[in-house]
């Protein structure tokens, strides 16, 4: 079987950051790295939930709801992948991911979707460490541009 894209990736040097993952047609997938692979600890399935239901509410509430396909986890739980059409300029999908991050560090009261009517797993929420997720992230966007979206190469 051929590898897929993303097995193609250099995981021993890839730093935490917001990068082109793949373009599909109109359709851009932006791997949103949040732990260095393979060299740290990775995030709790309870904080990772918690990002999902967060950053996938925010984004599908922005401006920019109609063009926003996915957000959820990488099952290496080291990050998530964001896609997004193409009429998303690259700028304004960090300036969204930034926003996000941004959101979920200072948001306080009920996680959106998490009852047991709305959600499958509703008891394996983690706000406090989602909130510390999005707060190291918020940090490592700062200065992000689209220069930086290129997967790093030995």
């Amino acid at each position: 079987m051929k590898k897929i894209a993303s097995f193609e990736i250099d995981h021993t040097i890839l730093p935490k950051g917001m990068y082109v993952s793949r373009v599909d047609g109109d359709v851009i997938t932006y791997d949103i790295r949040m732990r260095l692979p393979n060299k740290e600890e990775v995030m709790t399935n309870g904080a990772m939930h918690t990002i999902e239901h967060l950053f996938a509410t925010f984004v599908r509430n922005s401006t920019h709801s109609d063009e926003i396909i996915y957000f959820g986890p990488m099952g290496c739980r080291t990050g998530f992948y964001f896609l997004t059409r193409d009429s998303v300029s690259k700028s304004e999908a960090i300036k969204l991911a930034q926003e996000t991050f941004d959101f979920i560090a200072a948001f306080e009261g009920e996680i959106p979707g998490s009852t047991e009517i709305e959600c499958g797993n509703y008891r394996d929420h983690d706000l406090l460490t989602a909130k510390k997720e999005a707060e190291a992230m918020r940090c490592v966007l700062k200065n992000w541009n689209e220069k930086k979206l290129v997967y790093p190469t030995k």
